[in-house]
């Protein structure tokens, strides 16, 4: 079992009083199509994204529209990676029902697989590293069985901890500049969580909620924090990608020409949105695409593994 964590119980909401709607015009980034495109993240001079279910990993251009190049295959689920610090070519993944290493020749090495032997089917989603480097990433159930995924990190040591059970569809995570501030999402729920952590030791405290979602707003997906300590967050469902204030008040709205947006991502001045033509009988001309629009707001660049 994972430590407990003390939960905060008062209430917050999405408010959406004011008219915060944005009217950035999103274009599509690539013209190839992901089941389930997740995982977008500045690396370098590049984007990188997977597209979970066929376990591939791509790089994309920043300047330039284009479907990139292929980095990885995997025959199992690939949640989203980092790069390694101090290794070139090589990313540490969650991946399958744990993480591990992806070499530069293709190879893949276990850390460790945590959700082996659940007798309930589980598989990664989404994951980031912290600024001290520290990896996290989320495990869920295929059958959507309440309660049965965990939030995991892993240290520089190699060390895989359990930080949190009791969770759903784990998304995000995404933390704040200075390593304090760790939110996530429970999709299945609605809600997105804020955590106080200590970025010495990287444990999570004070849970409480942060924003929760009518059911007809889509549910909260990948995240990321900008510049100015903003979240923005991608909604699946709901066509949409919202900015919030630390204090959890919408900020913007910005309508996305896809069903099913999952990860956000900011560069120069530029949001990228990854999204998911999965389950869709009749897909619109730009779900599954990675999309692009001008925002004027950046984000700092993904955080490399520590991994000694």
């Amino acid at each position: 079992m994972s430590p407990t964590i003390e939960e905060n119980t008062m209430p917050q909401r999405d408010r959406p009083e004011a008219d915060v709607t944005d009217k950035a015009v999103f274009r599509a980034w690539t013209s190839a199509r992901r089941e389930l495109g997740e995982g977008l993240r500045w690396v370098g001079d590049r984007l990188v994204t997977v597209d979970i279910l066929a376990g591939t990993l791509t790089a994309l251009d920043t300047r330039t529209p284009g479907d990139g190049r292929e980095l990885a295959r995997l025959d199992v689920p690939l949640g989203a990676v980092a790069p390694v610090a101090g290794r070139p070519g090589t990313w540490l993944a969650a991946a399958g029902t744990g993480v591990a290493l992806l070499g530069p020749d293709g190879t893949v090495a276990w850390i460790d697989r945590p959700e082996d032997g659940n007798p309930v089917a589980m598989r990664v989603n989404d994951g980031v590293c912290d600024p001290a480097g520290r990896f996290w990433f989320g495990t869920m159930p295929y059958d959507g069985t309440a309660g049965a995924g965990s939030l995991y990190r892993v240290d520089a040591d190699g060390g895989v901890t359990r930080v949190l059970d009791g969770l759903t569809v784990p998304n995000g995570p995404a933390f704040t500049a200075d390593g304090t501030t760790l939110y996530l999402a429970d999709s299945a729920r609605g809600l997105i969580d804020r955590f106080a952590v200590d970025p010495t030791t990287g444990t999570p405290a004070d849970r409480r909620p942060f924003v929760r979602l009518p059911a007809d707003a889509g549910s909260p997906d990948g995240m990321t924090v900008d510049d100015a300590g903003h979240l923005w967050v991608a909604l699946w469902g709901g066509a949409a990608v919202h900015r919030y204030t630390p204090d959890g008040t919408l900020d913007r709205r910005l309508r996305v020409p896809a069903d099913q947006p999952t990860s956000p991502a900011l560069h120069d001045g530029r949001l990228f949105v990854a999204t998911a033509a999965h389950g869709l009988d009749a897909p619109r001309d730009h779900d599954g695409r990675v999309l692009a629009a001008p925002v004027g707001i950046s984000a700092p660049e993904a955080v490399a593994a520590i991994i000694t």
